[in-house]
């Protein structure tokens, strides 16, 4: 059983969705109905349960008779919504089908609805999805539960002048004909997904071709860049193929979204949604794009069946993604990409929870809890750390690569455990059992905190990062400075971040007489980078330099991306006294423009009450 989920697979379960939706931009709702495709598990069942947050049902029919069910609306539960239980047609017929008329709420925390003037070129309305982890029950009568997949199809009306793009191929497009005031796209997704990964985005965009089966698309004035900046997409998905084994999705599209979009990405099938917050002008964040690919096989072919299993997607990904990078920049690259994220690991699990919190364990027990509350670096870092582990105690790449391959084929187009990845590892490798019953599993995945492994890393890349940490931390007031503005000039932007967050993570703040020095010489408050500016604000505010509020501030409303407002906001707040009113009144002010997983995360992270 899914704790996050109402349905009742084991009794009936939806096997097939087609939805005719009309993207109503004056009442920010999508109209229409869901037909679901629905196989009695039990030849007696009489009911299926499906999730809806805020959904208004009109009605509910016997698609082929026509014939009204009766149906109820359960009482709504603060963190999952509201269960429907529709009465299914009389008889033990293996598949019925029943069509749900319905329309979203306003405030439906699956879709973001953004006026022109929210947009990059503010002169059309814009809609966007994000379904992960539970928000798809607000936007269709769905089993929302990853354990649950189904191939799907949609007819989708849309104001004639603007785009409709959908986590599928688009089989068709109709023109407005005269007499309406709609343009129809057919979608069709042969290959079952899991419900978190529905997805549509409608606004005035425009695609520039990269490939055969790849293009990018965006509002046109952004277009330019970001096919500039992804021109090497086809290249990271045969990396990603040698890696995995054949691309099954057809297409790879990607589309920049507006900045309030709350992820880098978003590996919604045949459409990753990426934040512009990537377009870094030197491709220095591709690694988002690299990521999302990786997805195509580890999270949407084979998908975590329960979200406390969260690391069977990210952790997977993370692993497969620095094996990608590694193959197009070189091992070093791999194993500095790795140091990256150990150090985003022990972050995340000495600052942003509480010594001991359950939501560092691995699986986490997420009984009454929502997902969105568990969202956090922990099944990245720590699911990659233990893969990489394993990998090392089994006989590194060249047994552990087939192995990679073997699991991503027995379980694809299937959602999977903790267990059944363990068992499957036990049974690949049989010979070496001894070594895996001596794994410390329970540490591993139930206990809070960092894992019971420090991995050695090959730090060629680092050791110069290091060494302009060593620089600035042994300087002292009253010397003359050893720093030179030509420092950063052969660092990578990755080495850059890399020799702040190090800085960051020193028990005791810099001195504000070096971070003025800092500031001067590399320029620190010219640089547009949005992974930079992070680290560098994080390091300043640490150290309660107050010309850094404003730019802090700035960042967190410029763009709505979870990785950076969160970590400033927590920052922010940890400070007190004015700068910490200043901070929540700012999120006050804004939280109008932020999606609604990323205004309910900070609402904790500022210590504040959910209100509605």
């Amino acid at each position: 059983m899914d704790p996050s989920s109402f349905s009742n697979p084991g009794e009936a379960k939806i096997t097939g969705v087609h939805l005719d939706w009309t993207v109503d931009f004056e009442e920010c709702a999508i109209v229409g109905s869901a037909t679901l495709t629905v196989m009695r598990v039990q030849e007696d069942a009489k009911q299926l349960v499906v999730d809806s947050r805020d959904l208004k049902i009109k009605s509910v029919e016997d698609e082929d008779t026509k014939t009204a069910l009766e149906f109820s609306v359960g009482e709504r539960h603060d963190k999952f919504g509201s269960a429907i239980t529709i009465t299914l047609p009389p008889g033990t017929r293996a598949e019925e089908k029943v069509t749900v008329h319905y329309e979203t709420s306003p405030a439906s925390t699956a879709l973001q609805w953004l006026t022109p003037e929210q947009t990059a070129d503010k002169v059309a309305p814009y809609v966007f999805s994000q379904c992960q982890p539970i928000h798809c029950r607000s936007l269709a009568p769905l089993q929302d539960s990853p354990a649950l997949k189904f191939p799907y199809t949609a007819r989708v009306r849309v104001p004639p002048h603007l785009t409709a793009l959908m986590s599928a191929g688009c089989s068709s497009v109709d023109a407005a004909a005269a007499d309406t005031s709609y343009r129809t796209y057919e979608f069709e997704q042969k290959l079952p997904i899991p419900s978190y990964l529905l997805a549509i985005v409608v606004g005035e965009l425009e695609s520039r071709r990269l490939a055969p089966n790849i293009s990018v698309w965006s509002e046109p004035s952004v277009v330019d860049k970001a096919a500039q900046e992804f021109v090497e997409t086809e290249r990271m998905l045969k990396a990603a193929e040698a890696v995995c084994g054949d691309y099954l999705w057809q297409r790879y599209d990607l589309v920049i979204l507006p900045p309030s979009f709350p992820y880098g990405g978003m590996e919604n099938p045949c459409l990753t949604f990426v934040s512009p917050t990537v377009l870094a002008g030197d491709k220095s964040a591709v690694d988002v794009v690299i990521h999302e690919i990786c997805h195509s096989w580890t999270g949407n072919l084979v998908t975590n069946c329960k979200w406390a299993d969260f690391w069977l997607n990210e952790g997977f990904t993370m692993f497969v993604q620095r094996k990608v990078e590694g193959a197009l920049h070189g091992d070093a690259f791999r194993h500095f990409s790795a140091i990256e994220g150990w150090k985003s690991l022990s972050d995340c699990v000495h600052n942003a929870f509480k010594p001991g919190d359950p939501l560092t364990a691995l699986v986490p027990d997420l009984t009454n809890v929502d997902p969105d509350d568990a969202f956090s670096t922990i099944p990245y870092e720590k699911g990659h750390t233990l893969l990489w582990y394993l990998e090392e105690l089994l006989g590194g790449p060249a047994v552990f690569d087939p192995f990679l391959r073997s699991y991503l084929a027995r379980f694809s187009k299937q959602s999977v455990s903790t267990e059944q990845f363990r068992a499957y590892l036990t049974e690949y490798f049989s010979d070496q059992r001894d070594k895996l019953d001596a794994v410390d599993w329970d540490t591993w995945l139930y206990s809070p905190g960092m894992p019971p492994y420090t991995p050695q890393f090959d730090d060629q890349l680092a050791w110069v990062c290091a060494e302009l940490e060593k620089t600035w931390l042994t300087w002292q007031e009253g010397e003359e400075c050893p720093a030179s503005p030509s420092d950063l000039n052969d660092l990578n932007t990755k080495q850059i971040i890399d020799f702040l967050e190090r800085l960051f993570l020193q028990e005791q703040p810099l001195p504000i007489f070096k971070l003025e020095a800092m500031a001067r010489l590399y320029d620190m408050w010219q640089r547009q980078n949005c992974e930079i500016r992070l680290r560098w604000l994080r390091v300043c505010v640490k150290a309660r330099w107050e010309e850094a509020v404003a730019p802090a501030l700035q960042l967190v409303t410029e763009q709505g991306r979870m990785k950076f407002v969160r970590p400033i906001y927590r920052e922010l707040h940890k400070w007190g006294g004015g700068v910490r009113q200043r901070a929540i009144d700012n999120f006050l002010a804004h939280e109008d423009e932020m999606m609604h997983v990323a205004a309910h995360a900070v609402l904790q992270d500022l210590q504040l009450q959910e209100h509605n």
